[in-house]
């Protein structure tokens, strides 16, 4: 049955149904970014909340910024913004449909019709998941001024290209009418993600009207997160799979049978009560993300990286592979573990054991491309903060050196059965041109220094790199991690 408003209640009854009326809902938020993460995550929170009697004032309306948006624009609205969920649970698969989106901004060049609907009082929180790498950060995490995107918006910033500039531009509007600010809020995996958020809108602002940027500091509030669930990718199996369960949807969701939230409650505008629901609020949100990016994250490149280069397809796949396993577990526990503080009700080693049960979760088909992909974010972000800490401890950093030997043997374009690797990072040319450079000069990788700054620098992390690359040259990825393993 095709998914709609007018179908929805005909649907299969296995599958769980929204218990709200949609036409009782009104917009509170804009989310800029409708990826399947979203929709699995965030979405679902507010979509249980209202499913309770709550929020129903606090309705999301989806927006883009990147011209492929507007596909995904005509896919959910032909379906009423209804997204199908399945959870790949190892004990069996369940579905529920979702309705806490109600609409979706026009996507256009110059950002016009999502500047219009942030700047209506009725929008209280603007919500964002744009990736990692989608903060325009130096390898210092300062924000690069220089960025073509950034020059165009602070020159032209009636008409942004980039979702920050479209914010600034709708808090322009606001603040001219006398209205209140609303709260900007990020759901990316980033340390901090709130306070480069702000760091971000406050910096661009400043570019082309420095009264603008501090009132939107002083006024706006940024609330930091954590968030934390498993999202397969979107293809031909969960296409499929929304149709085993009775309903034809062309953007279903699959994920795991996990969530976490953890938001510091910092909001100028007011927020849904996302923790009526299972979502925590805390003002030490730093310690929850720090545990999440450092083993979850940290780890998913640990299993990635020297699962593609020996050709395994999922994360699930690769943690059935015992030197893939191994090499996780023995990083995470000896070199990254002592880097990370417990939270309330979870220990480091105890996280450890929660996420190698998620990894391997064989229901959930998580590529090993998804997980590796941008890796010129998602190592600098996940992986070098912990090398410079145990650096600075003098603590064991070879199975991190290992792991990023292997990542530049992969940005070499080959994976070790000959397979070519394709491009799977915004900057893959670059990043192959030095990979196959690295080969008989190690440094050649290392001297990237807006990937790695001071880090080429340290003897220790330059000759445990240099030894392991070559070695995976010379006899293999296999044969570099059972040295790693036997050390």
């Amino acid at each position: 049955m095709i998914l709609n408003l007018e179908t929805l209640a005909s649907l299969p009854e296995d599958i769980r149904k929204p218990r709200y009326d949609r036409s009782d809902l009104s917009a509170g938020i804009v989310h800029i970014g409708l990826g399947n993460f979203h929709r699995a995550h965030q979405a679902w929170y507010l979509h249980r909340l209202m499913d309770e009697g709550h929020a129903h004032d606090w309705a999301i309306i989806g927006a883009g910024v990147r011209p492929q948006d507007a596909a995904q624009r005509e896919r959910l609205l032909a379906q009423d913004c209804l997204t199908t969920l399945i959870e790949l649970d190892p004990s069996g698969k369940s579905a529920e449909v979702t309705g806490s989106m109600v609409g979706f901004v026009p996507v256009l060049h110059d950002n016009s019709a999502l500047i219009a609907q942030m700047a209506d009082p009725k929008i209280r929180i603007v919500s964002m998941t744009v990736t990692e790498g989608g903060y325009y950060q130096t390898a210092t995490g300062a924000l690069d001024m220089m960025h073509a995107d950034i020059q165009h918006d602070a020159a032209c910033p009636k008409k942004p290209q980039t979702a920050f500039g479209a914010i600034i531009a709708a808090l322009k509007l606001r603040r001219e009418a006398g209205e209140l600010p609303f709260a900007c809020q990020s759901c990316d995996n980033l340390q901090g993600n709130g306070d480069i958020l702000r760091e971000t809108i406050v910096g661009i602002a400043k570019l082309s009207d420095p009264d603008l940027a501090e009132w939107i500091d002083e006024n706006a509030t940024f609330p930091n997160s954590m968030v934390d669930c498993i999202v397969p990718a979107t293809g031909p199996t969960e296409l499929a799979l929304a149709r085993s369960f009775g309903v034809e949807d062309t953007a279903p969701v699959s994920h795991e049978n996990f969530r976490q939230w953890v938001i510091e409650d910092k909001f100028c505008a007011g927020r849904p009560d996302w923790d009526l629901v299972g979502a925590t609020f805390t003002d030490d949100v730093h310690s929850y993300e720090a545990m999440k990016l450092r083993l979850l994250n940290a780890g998913h490149q640990i299993i990635a990286t020297p699962g593609e280069l020996l050709s395994v397809d999922t994360i699930a796949e690769a943690m059935a592979e015992p030197l893939i396993r191994d090499l996780f577990l023995k990083i995470e526990t000896d070199e990254i573990v002592p880097h990370v503080a417990a939270v309330p009700g979870m220990e480091p080693l105890d996280y450890v054991d929660l996420i190698s049960g998620r990894f391997a979760n064989p229901e959930i088909h998580d590529t090993i491309r998804r997980v590796a992909f941008d890796g010129s974010s998602r190592h600098v972000g996940f992986l070098h903060p912990i090398i410079r800490d145990a650096l600075a401890a003098d603590a064991p950093i070879e199975g991190l050196a290992l792991v990023e030997a292997q990542w530049a043997r992969m940005c070499a374009g080959t994976r070790e059965d000959g397979s070519v690797i394709e491009p799977n990072d915004p900057f893959w040319d670059s990043l192959t041109e030095r990979g196959l450079a690295a080969k008989t000069d190690p440094s050649a990788w290392l001297a990237q220094d807006s990937f790695y700054g001071e880090l080429s620098q340290d003897l220790r992390f330059r000759e445990s790199f240099s030894r392991w690359l070559r070695m995976i040259w010379e006899k293999g990825t296999k044969a570099a991690i059972e040295d790693y393993l036997n050390s």
